[in-house]
């Protein structure tokens, strides 16, 4: 008779949270681009990958590639998307599992990520700056050895985030219901706003309603756990120091970093510039987000002026 009840109370909880997923998950209003410009889709390897295009073509490339976290996408660029398209061509996409791209259940990986970067600047971009943001900032600097890149941008890169990879981790956030309500709770409002206050926005004045309602919806679109699956449990860790691969590289590069960034600080931005002996740009009052808080000296810093910031090296 207990275990009656236990597994009865168990089918409720299950059958509960299977509801309040659904229930979220309808919720969600039609998933509308944040960024203007044209909108394109990349064919690649079977997932349509979609970006955002402005600016004249004529005009020298320039690619935003977005960093990884459980609502990421080309939206990071909101605040500088449309001012650098009036002196580049501008290509901002959403990495395969992000945004309006495709986000089928694999198992995504560093090596899935980094491949895809490395074939869309072959494909999509001639000698583009390239702006990448924390890991992307390792996958852009690996598909420059191959890939023919005028300059890289690479804003608080890095090339660890979550420690060892966890198959557990990964496989409890990948169920279809517990994994699914974990992953409501990361991409809940409250836990959007936690998570930009802990080491996103210096300022959390600078982060608007629009961009919690955006990431909320994107959170909550069918297969957005599966690609933040991979990260939450380090399987997006590139195999190769970051250190090493910018060394190696015969390409200018300019590392910008927040003063207050504490996931990955300054301290990390120095030593990474010492090793690649590359330029190291500062922005104050900033941590993981100087392109979002300071957008108008990080377009300088992209047209290679850096007269309004600190620049260490």
């Amino acid at each position: 008779m207990k275990l009656r009840k236990v597994l009865g109370a168990a089918v409720g909880v299950v059958g509960s949270t299977a509801l309040a997923n659904e229930l979220l998950q309808s919720r969600a209003d039609d998933f509308e681009p944040l960024l203007p410009g044209e909108q394109q889709t990349y064919r690649w390897r079977g997932f349509d990958v979609a970006y955002a295009e402005a600016g004249d073509p004529d005009d020298p490339d320039l690619v935003l590639l977005h960093g990884i976290n459980a609502a990421a996408s080309n939206h990071e660029f909101h605040a500088v998307f449309e001012t650098l398209a009036e002196e580049y061509h501008v290509i901002a996409p959403d990495l395969p599992g992000f945004g309006h791209s495709d986000r089928p259940p694999l198992l995504y990986s560093a090596s899935l990520l980094s491949t895809f970067v490395r074939d869309f600047l072959d494909d999509e971009s001639e000698d583009a700056t390239v702006v990448a943001s924390s890991l992307t900032g390792s996958y852009a600097a690996m598909a420059a050895r191959e890939v023919d890149v005028g300059r890289l941008v690479l804003v608080c890169p890095t090339d660890s985030s979550m420690g060892n990879r966890n198959v557990w981790v990964r496989s409890l956030v990948r169920s279809p219901i517990v994994g699914q309500a974990l992953f409501n709770l990361i991409v809940s409002k409250p836990s959007i706003r936690y998570f930009h206050e802990d080491h996103g926005y210096y300022d959390m004045d600078n982060l608007t309603e629009e961009i919690v309602d955006y990431e909320w919806q994107s959170g909550h679109q069918p297969g957005a756990r599966f690609a933040p699956a991979s990260f939450v449990s380090g399987f997006f860790d590139p195999e190769e120091s970051l250190g090493d691969v910018l060394a190696d590289l015969d390409v200018p590069v300019t590392l910008v970093w927040g003063e207050n960034a504490d996931i990955t600080p300054l301290s990390e931005g120095r030593a990474l510039a010492d090793r690649a002996d590359t330029a190291l740009v500062v922005f104050g009052e900033s941590l993981l987000l100087p392109h979002v808080e300071h957008p108008d000296q990080f377009v300088d810093v992209v047209r290679g002026e850096t007269a309004t910031v600190r620049v260490e090296k």
